[in-house]
């Protein structure tokens, strides 16, 4: 072998040392909030996880460097609100057209997890973990309605002989590597039962609530629930679904207060129908801030006010809520909430889930679902999303080379 041949493989052999990681994320401004960083920074991903965050990390030590110099690099967005059981079922959110398949929205609008809230009972929820959970690229997890046939009505979640917690619990704990809790929605009877049966399924097995609250009767009210029902850890959705009796002399009425206190979580479940300034701004000025900021997102809603993540999140930073904060309730709590802590953040040895986001500066109008509006001057737009240490989605393919001078590889044929 001559020398010049053995120096070629030297070179070689260095040079795919040097390239020790997959992909670093240069020059943009990280914003973890589970792990207190809010700073510029390089992010490497190697094998699919987070491999270093620094001040600096050399370009030659990327197979793929990225750059993202102005933008805002987060944790993949974890959307604890997202009906996913779609199917042929027809005109319903169980296996139906009601429901919408989760790849087709979340890497897009930077979210990396989607929690289903309950579309499924524990009849029909082998179906939906082999038809969508197995099938998605997106992680997706869910919660068992407390209604043996899940959500094909309202008429039949009013089914009092359908609320079986037992059966519930225990296909929960038969796929506890996907189920994460349990969903009581919709009722529309003058007492807790639904709510009541869906705690006893969580406390058999040591799993969350998520309550859609429904409409707010004076025979059931809201302060009871969140007072003396839930349990620390407990999920109350559509939080800032007006009349729900949040407000006392436009503040915090003193029961929310004390519900947070004793560990209740507020949920966004933004929808179609559940989210209104009129509650949602007084509170967010007065510092009341959600726990979770979700979308509640199905067919209908997804072409509505509510539109995605982005905007959802979006709408919370024209009301004053601090980008750090909006970044924090749709990242680290909401998988905190799930009882999925190692999601949501993006430390050394994380599974490299990463939104990378533009923030829009201008004058941008954002809607509620009874036709309200706020202005605000900025907006969120997902530029990149990354799972698993795989880019997913490229909006301005800042991955991509020019094709002049690029070794790309095309078909034969």
């Amino acid at each position: 072998m001559s020398a010049r041949i053995c120096l070629f493989f030297v070179s070689c052999t260095i040079c795919a040392f040097a390239q020790q990681y997959d992909i670093v994320l240069k020059g943009g401004r990280v914003i973890d909030p589970r792990n207190n960083i809010d700073a510029v920074r390089d992010v490497a991903v190697h094998g699919g996880r987070i491999a270093a965050i620094a001040a600096e990390i050399p370009a030659s030590q990327a197979r793929k460097t990225i750059d993202v110099a102005g933008l805002v690099v987060t944790p993949g967005l974890v959307d604890i609100h997202a009906h996913v059981w779609s199917g042929i079922r027809g005109d319903t959110t169980n296996g139906g057209n009601k429901s919408f398949f989760p790849d087709h929205v979340s890497f897009r609008t930077g979210v990396t997890t989607m929690v289903d809230p309950g579309s499924s009972g524990y009849r029909d929820f082998p179906d939906f973990r082999h038809i969508v959970i197995e099938k998605a690229a997106t992680r997706v997890l869910a919660m068992i309605n407390i209604v043996g046939a899940g959500i094909l009505s309202y008429e039949m979640e009013q089914n009092v002989h359908d609320l079986d917690p037992e059966k519930a619990a225990a296909m929960a704990m038969k796929n506890k590597d996907v189920v994460v809790g349990f969903k009581s929605a919709h009722w529309w009877a003058a007492n807790f039962l639904s709510v009541e049966r869906a705690v006893q399924a969580g406390k058999i097995a040591n799993m969350p609530v998520m309550v859609d609250f429904g409409y707010f009767l004076k025979e059931r009210p809201y302060s009871h629930m969140v007072a003396e029902i839930l349990r620390p850890g407990d999920i109350s959705t559509h939080c800032f679904r007006w009349p729900a009796p949040l407000l006392e002399d436009g503040t915090p009425a003193e029961f929310l207060l004390q519900a947070r206190r004793r560990g209740v979580k507020f949920d966004v479940g933004h929808g179609g129908g559940s989210f209104h300034f009129r509650l949602a701004e007084p509170l967010v000025r007065a510092g009341f801030y959600p726990d979770s900021i979700s979308t509640d997102m199905h067919a209908s809603s997804l072409n509505g006010p509510m539109q995605d993540m982005p905007t959802t999140m979006s709408k919370f930073l024209a009301m004053g809520m601090p980008l750090g904060e909006v970044i924090r309730a749709s990242t680290t709590n909401p998988a905190n909430e799930v009882l999925r802590p190692q999601l949501g953040h993006i430390a050394v040895g994380a599974e490299a889930d990463v939104a990378v986001f533009a923030i829009e500066r201008g004058k941008f109008g954002f809607a509620d679902v009874a036709g309200g509006r706020i202005d605000g001057t900025e907006r969120l737009r997902c530029e990149m999303t990354l799972r698993a240490g795989k880019i997913v989605f490229d909006y301005n393919s800042r991955a991509a080379v020019p094709w002049k001078n690029g070794n790309l590889r095309y078909p034969e044929k």
